[in-house]
């Protein structure tokens, strides 16, 4: 245990004793000094007698400020809305700011959520079922309707003045967006922009009309990208009328980027690699089995066309040394060029006109390294058993497995990203597969063609 770990754990403790011992005073004044990161950590490590005890000393604000930082898929989260009064829990999620109420009523049942609702302010629950409208992983999924818009007639100090007001509920004031008589989106500023102008200054004069916006319906990962690109704290999010309809904020693009890589990791390697630590051991099982099955199917085929080298096996056993050596090899290189690939569609470096011209890099790529350990390999056993021929075998099949995995482990993501699939499904294990299918076809043909050179030399 680290330093800080250390003492947010001698904090937790003083802080539970209080609550233990009802000392609602102390309670306050400590909880409520600590980082909402680290209320609701407290929050979370607390048995469920604890925790009701605790709704009666924080007030629904209180405790809405620290469900704000909950991740919105953690298990408990139906469970903990459960056992709140269904008015203090509305009541807390009337003070959340909009996308996070959102998230986390999205993991309730639907009569649980218009239960909820309305005991809510009719305004604040419609803007609530807007956002649970749109599909999770899409713009209008992942925004907030918790924004700074002005008309773009106000003056600067007009604009000063509403935001003092408005600052309070609003997720982010880093950006206000500025619209026009129609309530179309036509510009942005900053809110250093805005505090350096003249207070008679009318905003439609020094806005920026230079937009960047998304739409409600983009995915999530092409608004990382917007992100990414552009360096935002919060891009606008419009509709197809170019109304603005919400905001993204970056920390709202943290969690998409934490959620593709976790997805993309998953694909690669053929598993959930977010499974809770919580998850017995059947549970694990059956979240791995149905890949681990898929595979075996897949991996019979090899084992039936091994099986059809029977006879070449037969007259020359030495062969089936390096049946593991080469398909191992080959496997491995396939991965390593479907990373590559799965990280370049990631992160939209490659482009449609590139298609040809990647895949003529790593079949070019894949011949240099295919060459080199060919080679390698072709010493190797030549020295090893005193055979050159054998070593020669072994070395072209090495290099023809390579080159076709490592053509392989770029096209078949490069290819389902084209028709519309995700490419993190072409995982390693199933690319590994595939090269242990097309290196033993490989490897076997070129030794049926030399078997009479190294058979009893």
């Amino acid at each position: 245990m680290d330093e800080n770990e250390k003492k947010h754990s001698e904090k937790y403790d003083e802080i539970k004793t209080y609550l233990d011992n009802d000392d609602q005073i102390k309670f306050r004044k400590n909880y409520l000094d600590m980082h909402f990161y680290d209320q609701s950590n407290f929050y979370l490590s607390l048995s469920k007698d604890e925790r009701l005890k605790l709704y009666t000393i924080l007030k629904p604000n209180e405790m809405g400020d620290m469900f704000d930082t909950i991740e919105d898929d953690l298990p408990k989260i139906p469970e903990l809305l459960d056992e709140m009064d269904v008015k203090y829990a509305s009541e807390m999620l009337n003070y959340m700011y909009d996308d996070n109420a959102a998230d986390v009523l999205e993991h309730m049942d639907k009569s649980h959520v218009d239960q909820f609702l309305s005991e809510m302010p009719k305004n604040d629950a419609n803007n609530l079922r807007g956002l649970l409208h749109y599909d999770t992983e899409t713009a209008g999924g992942i925004m907030t309707t918790d924004y700074v818009q002005f008309d773009q007639n106000l003056t600067a100090g007009e604009a000063i003045k509403l935001l003092r007001k408005m600052a309070e509920t609003a997720e982010t004031i880093y950006y206000l967006y500025i619209l026009d008589e129609n309530e179309d989106l036509v510009g942005v500023m900053s809110l250093r922009d805005l505090i350096l102008q003249k207070s008679k200054t009318i905003l439609k004069t020094v806005m920026n009309t230079d937009l960047i916006t998304v739409n409600v319906d983009d995915e999530q990962a092409e608004v990382a990208q917007v992100f990414r690109d552009y360096e935002f704290l919060a891009c606008p999010v419009v509709d197809h009328s170019n109304k603005l309809v919400g905001i993204v904020t970056v920390d709202d693009v943290i969690e998409v980027i934490d959620d593709e890589a976790q997805q993309d990791y998953s694909g690669l390697a053929g598993v959930d690699v977010d499974e809770s630590i919580n998850d017995n051991a059947f549970k694990a099982a059956s979240k791995r089995l149905p890949w681990l099955i898929t595979l075996l199917l897949l991996s019979m085929i090899t084992a039936t066309l091994v099986n059809k080298y029977e006879n070449l096996l037969a007259q020359a056993s030495i062969l089936a040394v390096f049946i593991s050596t080469i398909t191992g090899t080959a496997g491995n290189a396939g991965t390593q060029s479907l990373a590559v690939a799965v990280r370049r569609l990631a992160t939209d470096e490659i482009d449609r006109s590139d298609f040809f011209k990647l895949l003529g890099k790593e079949l070019l790529t894949g011949v240099l390294t295919g060459v080199v350990t060919g080679l390698s390999i072709f010493v190797i056993v030549g020295i090893w058993k005193n055979n050159f021929v054998l070593g020669l075998v072994i070395g072209l099949a090495m290099c023809a497995a390579i080159t076709v995995a490592n053509v392989a482990g770029s096209f078949i993501p490069m290819l389902m990203s084209r028709l519309g699939f995700d490419p993190a499904v072409a995982s390693g294990p199933f690319i590994s597969t595939l090269s242990d299918l097309t290196s033993v076809l490989i490897y076997f043909s070129i030794a049926g063609i030399f078997l009479q050179y190294f058979v009893g030399t």
